[in-house]
This record gives C-alpha cells, sequence and structure tokens, in this order.
C-alpha cells in the first residue's frame, strides 16, 4: 500500500478496462484515491517495483498487487512483495510481508464529480531474512476525490498501527492534482506527509510527478518519483515507482 502502512502496501485504483478515463489516480502516486475497482473486474500491478532511501542506503520492493470488485462501491487487495535493503554491507533479499485491504467507498455523487471511500488495511507477519515488521500492521485512512473535467483532486490520510519495541503509532496523508493530457496519457504531482514511526524518529514529507500511459489494452504503464525531506534537515532521499498495469 505504499506509504499506507508502510510503502509497499500499495492500494489501487480502477481503470475501465476498454477505454482510458479522466479519473485515473493511486497507483503511481504514493497518495491514494475512493476510486474502486469495477464490480466483477480485476486489476493487476505486476511486476511492480517501488524503493526509496538516500545515497546508496535505499530499501523497497518488487512484486504483484491483484485489486477485484467483489462488489459496486467494494475493492479488495491483496499485495505479494519481495523486500530488499542495500546498505555499506550490500543487498539483502527477503519474503516482504503480505498486505491485505478492503476499500469501501461510502459516499459517491456522480454529478458532483465527487467521491468518499475508507480503505483499511493489515500487513501480515510473513516477511522472511529480516524483511518483514514480524508483527500486524494497520492504516485507517479516508480518501476522497472531486474530478472536473480533465483534472482531479484526490487524497486524505489516516492513522497507522505501527507496534513493535522502538516503533510507535503516526499519522500519514497527502494530497495530488492531476490531469488527462491526451487520451492515452495521465500526469499528475503529490505531496505526501508520514509522521515518524520510530521512537526519536522524524517524519518526512515526500513530493513527486507520476504519469500513466495507456498501451495496447488491457496494458499500461505506471511511474512516479520525486525528493522526500526528513524534518531536521539534512541531504533529500528519493523515492521512485514503475509498474506494468493489467486490467480486465
Amino acid at each position: 500500500m505504499r506509504r499506507r502502512l508502510s510503502r509497499t502496501l500499495r492500494l489501487a485504483v480502477p481503470l475501465a478496462v476498454l477505454t482510458p478515463t479522466s479519473a485515473w489516480a493511486g497507483p503511481p502516486f504514493l497518495t491514494d484515491d475512493p476510486e474502486p475497482t469495477e464490480t466483477g473486474h480485476w486489476e493487476i500491478y505486476g511486476p511492480f517495483a517501488e524503493s526509496e532511501g538516500k545515497g546508496a542506503d535505499y530499501s523497497g520492493a518488487v512484486g504483484v498487487e491483484i485489486n477485484y470488485g467483489a462488489a459496486p462501491g467494494v475493492q479488495l487487495t491483496v499485495e505479494l512483495p519481495v523486500a530488499y535493503v542495500h546498505d555499506a554491507a550490500g543487498m539483502k533479499w527477503g519474503a516482504g510481508d503480505v498486505a491485505v485491504s478492503v476499500k469501501y467507498r461510502f459516499y459517491h455523487d456522480e454529478k458532483a464529480g465527487f467521491s468518499v471511500a475508507a480503505f483499511p488495511g493489515l500487513t501480515l507477519p510473513t516477511g522472511s531474512n529480516g524483511m518483514g515488521s514480524g508483527r500486524v500492521t494497520a492504516l485507517l485512512p479516508l480518501w476522497f476525490q472531486k474530478d472536473a473535467g480533465p483534472w482531479s483532486v484526490f487524497g486524505g490520510g489516516g492513522y497507522a498501527i505501527n507496534p513493535g519495541e522502538g516503533n510507535r503509532d503516526y499519522w500519514t496523508g497527502g494530497i495530488a492534482v492531476t490531469r488527462q493530457v491526451t487520451p492515452k496519457l495521465l500526469i499528475g504531482v503529490e505531496a505526501d506527509r508520514q509522521g515518524a514511526d520510530t521512537v526519536g524518529g522524524n517524519g518526512s514529507t515526500s513530493l513527486g510527478i507520476g504519469a500513466i500511459y495507456q498501451l495496447k489494452v488491457p496494458f499500461r504503464l505506471l511511474a512516479s518519483g520525486g525528493p522526500t525531506f526528513e524534518d531536521g534537515g539534512g541531504a533529500a532521499g528519493f523515492h521512485a515507482f514503475l509498474a506494468l498495469g493489467l486490467d480486465f
């Protein structure tokens, strides 16, 4: 869901199966939106790759995210990541924590172009080789979206439950603005904020730009990236995301 239970818990938004729409959002952005996958349809991000860090010290995941429109306004999501960490000791890999979540869009005014959804999720302690948190973590967010022609504004956030020695719960959220530039291309910018997730740690603010390009149906390419600034100063870090999307 990326920056939801950690940056690798990446939740999804729909894309019409045969035609692009002006409401593309969610991936590849850190910020999520309230749009569920269409009922009875699947949306898969696979493979995806994401990374964040500073200089030669970085971490992230590669894997597959599966979304299913289980009912009108309801989306089920499962993410199956392989996590990695790179530092002065070299590269380390292992199974990541599996993420599960349910998106429920409880308000939708099509005429006004406004929607609101809850998107609670959990990560399960399935990691290996030190790549997982070792505990169940959770995020309880609300997401909104307002569409106006080719423009969309979406965002929100929530409270993250982050147990474990030295860890602390925190608030996280963000906002993004996107524009459908052509029938095949959407671009957008965002700002994302995460509170300190460890005792004595610092919060951070991430800025980014992202794009979605419709390939031959049913495929699309998603990419985003930008700097991350930790409270207290110091050199900026980075975040990046790349995925192949499949809708059917």
